[in-house]
């Protein structure tokens, strides 16, 4: 500074270390503004705390406050020391450098606070939206995609305050996603699957589901597969475009209700209302058979050999109408042997006809 006076005649250097004091005056003052309002930001978000308490959202609302609170006063108060030094007259180089660092850190500061409010809405409504099982793998994608994404954005603001082309920057990741995308163009399109999986939710982990010929119980839902357990305990690993384009059957849904079905045929001298009330009797014998619903026995069709008739029933759980199916065939067969209903085999009558011609001649 003293150095800095010498270049000024007495008069002139009373005026610049007037002029001097007056703007650190205001930039003080500036100072101590930006500080009262960010005490002032605080206070309010602690109250707006206390007010939500006891609604339905108060206990996420004071998580996020918890942790936006502390960074939000400090944007604040960054903020008011880049308007201080701003206007303070520092040489160009300086107050560029200074500047441009100060607001590189209330950028930061504000994607901090973006994503600690996301990282917060995210734990709140992931298990809610996609399940415990796949919030799991959901919710730390979801985090890091939109780290990626506020880092990007951060980045492209602090360049274009500091008058860098960033078209060519933009091109660039334009250029180089559409090349990833082609490359794992598969892989992306079983993660978007995956992502429609487990926000849809068609099926959950534990359902049972039936995919073309195969049954099994869903043990993963993954960001690139779903794993399935088979009945005969063989690991199926589909691949999630799979699910998504096929129809599929969720036996879990919407109960665990499981039916029973079984098809008949009788002689066609079989009295059918006597036979109808003899396969329910059968299926209300029989353990775990629900009596609601009640079984229902139908007289579908006339056959080539038999006349057709179908037995439904329900039990508690789908897991259990395998078992159901044996017993109440084996009642079904049991109780037709006593009445004397016949079962009969496919059976085919062949009439020979002699050729009258040919009985002529003889």
């Amino acid at each position: 500074m003293d150095n800095l006076l010498s270049f000024f005649t007495p008069d002139e250097g009373d005026i610049f270390l007037l002029f001097w004091a007056k703007q650190l005056l205001i930039s003080f003052l500036i100072l101590g503004a930006f500080y009262l309002v960010s005490r002032l930001v605080v206070m309010l978000l602690f109250r707006v705390s206390k007010r939500l308490a006891g609604g339905s959202a108060s206990e996420l609302t004071d998580r996020i406050l918890a942790r936006v609170s502390a960074p939000a006063a400090l944007l604040v108060n960054c903020t008011g020391l880049y308007f201080a030094i701003k206007r303070l007259p520092f040489p160009p180089r300086l107050e560029v450098a200074a500047s441009g660092l100060l607001f590189v850190v209330n950028v930061t500061i504000l994607a901090t606070i973006v994503y600690r409010v996301l990282d917060e809405v995210l734990h709140r409504y992931g298990e809610r939206v996609a399940g415990p099982e796949m919030s799991r793998q959901l919710v730390p994608l979801v985090q890091k995609l939109c780290s990626i994404f506020l880092f990007g954005t951060a980045l492209i603001i602090t360049l274009k305050h500091f008058n860098y082309d960033i078209l060519s920057l933009v091109t660039a990741l334009g250029v180089g996603s559409l090349a990833i995308g082609l490359a794992a163009k598969d892989t992306l399109a079983n993660m978007i699957s995956g992502f429609t999986l487990m926000l849809d939710r068609p099926f959950r982990i534990g359902d049972r589901i039936q995919l073309g010929s195969q049954v099994g119980d869903v043990i993963d839902i993954g960001l690139r597969s779903t794993k399935i357990r088979s009945l005969d305990n063989t690991y199926l690993v589909v691949p999630n475009s799979e699910l998504c384009n096929t129809t599929l059957i969720n036996l879990a849904f919407p109960d665990a209700l499981g039916k029973g079905k079984i098809e008949v045929g009788v002689a066609y001298e079989s009295d059918v209302r006597q036979v109808k009330e003899l396969m329910l009797q059968c299926a209300r014998s029989v353990e775990g058979v629900l009596n609601d619903p009640p079984p229902e026995a139908y007289f579908f069709t006339f056959g080539d050999h038999a006349l057709k008739l179908t037995l439904f029933f329900w039990v508690e759980h789908y897991t259990e109408v395998g078992v159901a199916l044996d017993r109440v065939n084996c009642a079904i067969m049991d109780s037709f042997r006593q009445h004397g209903i016949t079962i009969p085999y496919p059976t085919r009558t062949v009439l020979l006809e002699k050729d009258p011609s040919h009985g002529s001649q003889d």
